[in-house]
């Protein structure tokens, strides 16, 4: 069965990914399984810093962060009919998309591109770049 990975971070090109998997659903024999990942950044750990803020402080914000992500969406996919399970997760952003892929079984990445020029994404690098290095799974790009 076809399993397909939608790593989203709640921006415009997250929604135009997720709304071309919506598209072309209908082009499988099966339906895939669809899986929704956000990834929140770690927050940098301080000495004391629990002084300042606790572990659950810590975990409502990065659930209510990875729920911003999620929100777009989901919400496409529940008015389009569309059965999926949602994933939120903390780490570095595409080193955790490739670990949960193979994770989940995952036959496929889905995602969307920022549309970065090629000298911006050479200085500052590309979630999106990063995760066509590692991955060993195809990864398909929507712009």
């Amino acid at each position: 069965m076809l399993r397909v990975l939608v790593p989203v971070d709640g921006s415009e090109s997250a929604s135009r990914a997720t709304q071309k998997l919506i598209e072309v659903l209908g082009w499988y024999k099966e339906p895939p399984k669809i899986d929704l990942l956000a990834v929140h950044l770690p927050v940098p750990q301080f000495p004391n810093m629990s002084v300042v803020i606790n572990d659950g402080m810590l975990d409502r914000y990065y659930t209510e962060g990875c729920e911003a992500m999620l929100a777009p969406s989901k919400k496409a996919l529940n008015a389009a009919g569309v059965e999926y399970t949602a994933y939120r997760l903390v780490g570095a952003i595409a080193e955790t998309i490739v670990e949960q892929a193979k994770q989940l079984d995952s036959t496929m990445i889905y995602m969307g591109t920022r549309g970065m020029t090629a000298l911006s994404n050479m200085i500052l690098g590309s979630i999106t770049t990063r995760v066509l290095h590692l991955a060993h799974i195809p990864v398909v790009l929507i712009h």
